[in-house]
């Protein structure tokens, strides 16, 4: 007897029990069903591995903030980060317009306003999940004859063949893991295995069991010996996607498979060998996680012996019209619907947007026209109906620097400050400092937290670290000051 096929796995985050349920309820006939009330559960549940959602419904309004669009657009960044091939649909009651085009800018591939009915969510979700990533059916998987295109080929070329590590460098979205399957099929591994792994998307605890394997009995749930990804790769190609993510204490045992081939099983004396090539991709500034001690130095100049750095789409010219309409084919033919056409004003408005969101934010345009304008033109306005005009005009700025000019200045307004307040406190002063310039980062990013803290130069980690501090902080303050007033009237009386 034939085992029924296995219903695709969906995602709901929201904090309103009353919608989870409602939607856990209609949605669960035909989808495996998991939901989280905030973004760090919604995380945890992708980065322990009990989930692979094919589609994540997602609130914007959610804890600590519910007022504010912030986490969930946080959110909708994390989830790429953790499970790129996951779609996004965005059920907001947070439903302005502008907030609906971020959303879709991040990576959300379609917005629906609370209330919605859940027979039109089924419908859509099937509809969004009917589209399927099909690379092209050429050699090194890009599209485009731009000249930053035609300098990535000629790099893809001349290092496939190589057994030494390549570093592939680029922005959310742009692409980075298909110049690495691009570098496994140019290759004489082309016939061996092709392995990836997201250093994001699984929990710290277990990266290491993942990479290397372990025996019977090592840890809590180790009921059997298994492989890990280095032997199952063989003497083919390991891709170790969001690399900048691999805790610092295990990047030595990295290193020395970099350098020798030599690593072991957890639970084992036994030395192995892997012959695997590594390729690895980041989109963090890893010279400066170096410089901040939250990268090996060793560690980056042994990965980064070649070096690809994917262009981002904003730079690749009229090569973003031959991409819109690979998509445009893709999907349309399996939607079996007639393609849309682009009218001439609509294709120069589209050269002259920079898409935050790269190749994923152009991809999700093309399936949202498609659905929408079958066989139709595409007019303007129709156009920047689905872009990000509020954000994506400008790539996000940096903070400002002081320079020495501003640090005599500084000086001088902290002189006066000091003056004028009897009752100044440093330690409270550079708590509202740091506030604020986290606040700062925040904003710049549109949410993105790791956006924010590259911008504020410290890993994502110790940005949650900070924010949940600062929490702390406060609260202690407030009660501290509630006490103080208590005993003060006490006092009086």
């Amino acid at each position: 007897m034939t085992a029924p096929n296995k219903k695709p796995e969906l995602l709901i985050v929201d904090d309103d029990p009353l919608i989870a349920d409602t939607l856990s309820y209609f949605l669960g006939r035909d989808y495996a069903v998991s939901t989280a009330s905030t973004r760090t559960e919604g995380v945890a549940l992708l980065r322990d591995g009990k989930i692979a959602p094919a589609l994540a419904l997602v609130d914007l309004g959610l804890p600590p903030t519910p007022h504010r669009p912030d986490e969930g657009f946080a959110l909708i960044a994390d989830i790429l980060a953790h499970a790129p091939a996951t779609r996004i649909v965005v059920l907001s009651g947070q439903s302005d317009e502008l907030n609906a085009r971020h959303a879709r800018a991040l990576g959300a591939t379609e917005f629906v306003a609370k209330p919605a009915d859940p027979d039109y969510l089924r419908k859509l979700i099937g509809r969004v999940l009917s589209f399927r990533d099909t690379p092209p059916e050429i050699d090194d998987g890009l599209i485009g004859d731009s000249a930053p295109l035609h300098k990535l080929r000629a790099q893809l070329r001349q290092f496939a063949h190589s057994p030494f590590p390549v570093l592939i460098e680029g922005e959310s979205g742009s692409g980075k893991e298909l110049a690495a399957a691009a570098l496994h099929r140019l290759s004489e591994r082309a016939t061996k295995p092709y392995l990836a792994l997201n250093c994001a998307a699984i929990s710290p605890s277990l990266v290491e069991a993942t990479l290397f394997g372990h025996s019977k009995g090592a840890f809590t749930g180790a009921s059997g010996p298994r492989a890990g990804y280095f032997e199952d790769a063989s003497d083919g190609t390991l891709f170790l996607d969001e690399i900048g993510e691999l805790p610092l204490d295990l990047q030595p045992k990295l290193l020395r498979v970099l350098e020798n081939g030599e690593f072991q099983r957890i639970g084992e004396t036994l030395a192995r060998h892997s012959s695997a090539r590594i390729v690895a991709a980041t989109n963090r500034d890893l010279k400066r996680e170096v410089r901040e001690g939250r990268f090996r130095a060793d560690l980056y100049h042994r990965l980064s012996v070649f070096t690809v750095a994917i262009p981002p789409l904003r730079d690749l010219g009229e090569d973003r019209i031959r991409l819109l309409e690979h998509f445009r084919a893709v999907y349309a033919a399996q939607a079996g619907l007639p393609p849309f056409r682009l009218s001439i004003e609509s294709a120069a408005r589209l050269l002259a947007y920079r898409f935050p969101g790269n190749v994923r934010e152009l991809r999700n345009i093309a399936i949202r026209l498609t659905t929408k304008l079958a066989g139709k033109e595409v007019g303007v306005h129709d156009l920047e109906a689905e872009l990000d005009l509020g954000h994506g005009s400008a790539a996000v700025g940096a903070l400002p620097a002081p320079t020495l000019g501003g640090m005599a200045e500084l000086v001088s307004f902290s002189a006066n400050d000091i003056r004028s307040r009897p009752d100044f406190n440093l330690d409270a002063t550079l708590h509202l400092w740091e506030e604020a310039y986290i606040e700062a980062a925040q904003q710049l990013a549109h949410g993105n937290m790791s956006q924010a803290a590259r911008l504020l130069g410290i890993n994502r980690t110790t940005l949650y670290n900070r924010i949940e501090t600062l929490a702390r902080e406060s609260e202690v303050a407030v009660k501290a000051s509630a006490g103080h007033s208590d005993f003060k009237r006490s006092d009086r009386n």
